[in-house]
């Protein structure tokens, strides 16, 4: 039975999140309302990412052949349905009893998808909008809407961990890990679930334990399982395996990009600091960034002062996690003195992330804080300017995220977590116990 071709209306939101939305709906139609253009127009100027999505969908739409796209529309290609651009209808009656402002943007685009789901009864009218509030409203006037899924990962409850907990061991693996060379071969032991490149492991047997890594040996395709010791970076020592682990990816130069994700107060940024810290000469500047992401509806040009007053509060949590490494020096010690001299010559550097856009990113260790406000195209983005000898560590809670149009599993974080599972150059590891303090870790598990 053939599938009842369906016709996509197309928010703003949805473009700003995926310039390349519109080969993503198969066979199926897509309406862009001129309410849309006109939205587009104003993010088209700008160095983030929203309005590069904001150019190259315009783009795009004119490279298609523009004024098809008012003429019924145009194919997007081969085995791809038609694309057309709307103009405003007058407001349907059933509209103006339930929004009077029907001039409002949103209830524009309503407009078009309640008269296109009347005249087109033979499709299904679908709208697509990362607004859950605009997807409300549309299901109000018994409209089809959903939320652009394409970049969504499968089962966020399910998410790789990058480590896992293995029982019952005999006991002369444990101790073999621990003897000269401290490795086991994949004939030694091998679990019921195949282990990934750079996944960690905690071998148990009553009260022994190891901790491990599934590495690769010495010759070439050849994996092994090694011991992971405890190792303390720049001051800083690791509370738990998993923290361990989490130092272990942060200083091997061979894993080239390592994300850490977990709860506040489990110290994700405080370890990726501290590591790049205590391999600073194998790089050229070490550089923390984060999304500025304001938790109301005052953005960064509403505060006082000159453009690095207005940063400081979005940077200050990096600020901090600074602080708690240089308290741990006297003032006037060496290893405190170089701390302050490598922020005076930017060998260590915060900036906010819509700043390093059309850098070099070239022998530097870049740590990208709040990485699950990021939407994938903005991570893959940041990951694919790594220039020669970089490494690049992000690290995030995406179960906290501040981005109005993103979820647990929409957010960058997730999906690069979980198309990267699996890969040589990549290590993940989920901090699950805070740290910070017991106040911290009560009120994060129980609130």
């Amino acid at each position: 039975m053939p599938t009842r071709k369906k016709i996509f209306i197309l928010d703003t939101n949805v473009i700003l999140h995926d310039s390349s939305c519109i080969h993503h709906f198969d066979e199926h139609d897509i309406i862009i309302p001129i309410s849309i253009l006109e939205e587009l127009d104003q993010f088209k100027k700008g160095s983030q990412i929203i309005n590069f999505h904001a150019r190259e969908f315009v783009r795009e739409l004119d490279v298609l052949s523009a004024d098809k796209l008012f003429n019924g529309g145009i194919q997007i290609g081969d085995g791809k349905g038609n694309i057309s651009v709307c103009l405003d209808m007058d407001p349907h009656p059933d509209l103006c009893k339930i929004f009077p402002n029907t001039d409002k943007i949103d209830h524009r685009i309503l407009n078009i998808a309640y008269h296109t789901s009347l005249e087109k009864k033979k499709h299904r009218v679908i709208l697509v909008s990362k607004d859950v509030n605009l997807r409300m409203k549309a299901r109000s006037l018994k409209l089809a809407a959903e939320d652009y899924t394409t970049d969504h990962v499968r089962d966020p409850a399910h998410l790789y961990s990058g480590c896992r907990y293995e029982e019952n061991i005999p006991a002369r693996l444990i101790e073999q890990l621990y003897e000269q060379g401290g490795s086991l071969s994949t004939d030694d032991y091998h679990p019921e679930k195949p282990l990934h490149p750079n996944e960690y492991i905690v071998l148990r047997n009553g009260k022994k334990s190891a901790l491990a890594s599934f590495m690769p040996g010495e010759f070439e395709n050849e994996f092994v399982i090694r011991r992971v010791n405890k190792e303390s970076v720049y001051g800083i020592v690791p509370r738990n395996a998993e923290q361990s682990f989490a130092v272990h990816a942060l200083l091997n130069p061979d894993i080239k990009l390592v994300t850490i994700s977990g709860k506040a107060g489990t110290g994700k940024t405080l370890l990726a600091l501290a590591a790049a810290l205590e391999t600073r000469s194998k790089y050229r500047q070490i550089l923390l960034t984060r999304p500025v992401m304001p938790l109301s509806n005052k953005d960064i040009g509403y505060l006082p002062g000159d453009i690095q007053s207005k940063i400081k509060p979005y940077m200050q949590p990096l600020y901090d996690n600074l602080g708690v490494i240089r308290g741990q020096f006297p003032e006037r010690s060496e290893m405190f003195q170089r701390l302050q001299k490598m922020l005076d010559e930017e060998k260590l550097a915060i900036e906010p992330l819509a700043y390093i856009r059309g850098r070099s990113l070239v022998k530097m260790y870049m740590i990208v804080d709040e990485a699950q406000n990021l939407t994938p195209h903005e991570v893959k983005t940041i990951i694919t300017r790594a220039g020669e000898g970089t490494k690049i560590v992000l690290t995030g809670d995406i179960n906290q995220i501040d981005h109005p149009y993103l979820g647990i599993r929409s957010n960058g974080l997730s999906n690069l977590i979980d198309k990267m599972q699996g890969q040589h150059l990549y290590a993940h590891i989920d901090l699950r116990k805070g740290e910070r303090s017991d106040l911290a870790e009560l009120a994060s598990n129980i609130l």
